[in-house]
């Protein structure tokens, strides 16, 4: 509210100056804004979507974190079907045919037969050890689970940082608009006095063509602004969920900030969901190879069957026979299938230590960019404040030295253009300050639903894993698709 306030007086001090319009109406005009500055902040501060609300949105409807999460409950059948190694293998047998046979001899002549043989039949198998590939299948699935985990952890960082960006993108789109329509309306004035003074004898041709020519680049500024707040809308929608309403800007979050660099270091290197997703990979890669190198050992197992068979012979009507074999599988040579499996498997072990040491000096680099640029905001705002004081009070002064003839409108125009450029390199500034405060507890790690403190439903990956790491048999997910 204070800062609608002063720039209205700046407004006001700006219009005075230029001598065009009467102090007393520009007082009156000026309560009556004021009155509905204070009404329309009342009601933009009930209405405001925070920036935490607009988070939490993003955390329940964007697609991408929602994909995400499927992909999670993909991996969590991993296990099912690392585990059915453990499980015996039951099939059913079936068959029915028809067979015709003629013979003929000396001795009996010429004979015909007829058959339908047939019969149903079970079989039961059960492997009692396959050279240790089962348990390490199971260890590397569930090695794999604990990588989606954090990868989905990671993916909610991201979201939530591009609904913080985009929030922010928001504000400043429509702020740079604020800005661009009150230059306007400044040069829209500039121009006007000058056609008035060329009238009266007092400007010239030049100083007209220089406010229009100022006044249409500004319309042509605007139009661009306003394509911008349609532009960062529409990323807004795409990532939180619906179109931005009323937007304010948020405080400071610098109690969710750690205390230096070296400490954010710290956090980050134990914290982040990147670096421990890529080190349960590496987990999963020794397993994988480990289970590949199992195919070299022994099989073991048991097999058991029933059968009934229907006219097998023309002497016999029906038979019954059930059998158990126990049956041991040596590996000799293979074609170099799985000599060839082991090495890829350790090729891919090692390139799984080698996105460990990635993802901890990408994290690095993150922490670093985003530190330095949050110092470099705080310092841009700070100096971009004092530039757009000396920037308003230089306009006021050029003001009225062109109106005792010492400065002339060109010299207004180029004050004013200050004035428009440090406003916006201010708004730009604050913008950048939130934005990199965000992205400080993205790069350690920490910027999640829980952190945060947002009201919504947590989503609880282990509900699935738990409903489904023992299923036996059922083709129905646990939602009921």
């Amino acid at each position: 509210m204070l800062k609608k306030m002063l720039l209205l007086n700046e407004q006001k001090l700006e219009f005075v100056v230029s001598g065009s319009v009467s102090f007393l109406r520009r007082n009156v005009l000026l309560s009556v804004a004021a009155a509905g500055v204070l009404m329309g902040v009342a009601v933009s501060d009930a209405s405001a979507e925070t920036i935490f609300g607009a988070m939490a949105s993003a955390y329940s409807s964007n697609p991408t974190l929602n994909a995400q999460r499927a992909a999670t409950r993909v991996a969590d059948e991993n296990l099912p079907l690392a585990k059915s190694g453990y499980r015996p293998r039951i099939n059913a047998t079936a068959d029915i045919g028809a067979s015709r046979s003629v013979s003929s001899g000396p001795t009996f002549g010429t004979s015909k037969s007829t058959l339908h043989p047939g019969g149903f039949g079970v079989t039961i198998s059960q492997d009692l050890f396959r050279g240790f590939r089962t348990v390490n299948s199971v260890k590397a699935a569930e090695s794999g689970i604990r990588a989606s985990r954090e990868t989905l952890r990671n993916t909610e960082q991201n979201v939530l940082f591009d609904a913080a960006s985009a929030y922010f993108d928001v504000i400043l789109a429509r702020q740079i608009v604020d800005i661009r329509k009150r230059n306007l309306a400044f040069l829209n004035e500039q121009s006007r006095a000058s056609q008035s003074r060329l009238e009266v004898g007092e400007g010239t041709r030049t100083d007209v063509a220089q406010s229009n020519a100022r006044r249409a680049l500004a319309r042509s500024q605007l139009s661009a602004a306003v394509a911008q707040v349609k532009s960062s809308s529409a990323v807004f929608q795409q990532v939180v969920g619906h179109a931005p309403g009323n937007l304010k800007m948020p405080g400071s979050i610098a109690r969710l900030y750690p205390r230096s660099l070296n400490s954010a270091f710290s956090v980050a290197f134990s914290e982040h969901p990147a670096l421990k997703a890529t080190a349960h990979l590496v987990d999963a890669a020794e397993f994988n190879v480990k289970v590949s190198e199992g195919a070299l050992l022994p099989t073991f197992s048991l097999e058991g069957s029933a059968n009934r068979r229907f006219n097998p012979t023309s002497t016999v009507d029906r038979s019954n026979s059930a059998s158990i074999t126990a049956r041991l599988v040596v590996p000799i040579y293979q074609g170099g299938a799985s000599t060839a499996a082991i090495r890829q498997n350790k090729e891919t072990l090692g390139q799984r230590r080698i996105e460990v040491d990635i993802s901890r000096n990408q994290v690095r680099a993150a922490v670093v960019s985003a530190w330095s640029q949050m110092q470099a905001a705080n310092a841009s705002t700070a100096a971009n404040n004092q530039q757009v004081r000396a920037a308003k009070l230089a306009l006021s002064g050029v003001i009225e030295e062109r109106n005792v003839g010492q400065r002339t409108t060109l010299d207004v125009l180029n004050a004013q253009s200050d004035v428009l450029t440090a406003r916006e390199s201010l708004v730009n500034s604050r913008r950048t300050e939130m934005v990199a405060g965000f992205a400080i507890l993205s790069a350690i790690g920490r910027l999640n639903h829980k952190r945060l403190g947002l009201k919504v439903t947590s989503y609880k990956p282990k509900d699935h894993y738990r409903a489904v790491k023992d299923k036996w048999y059922g083709w129905r997910t646990p939602d009921g698709r």
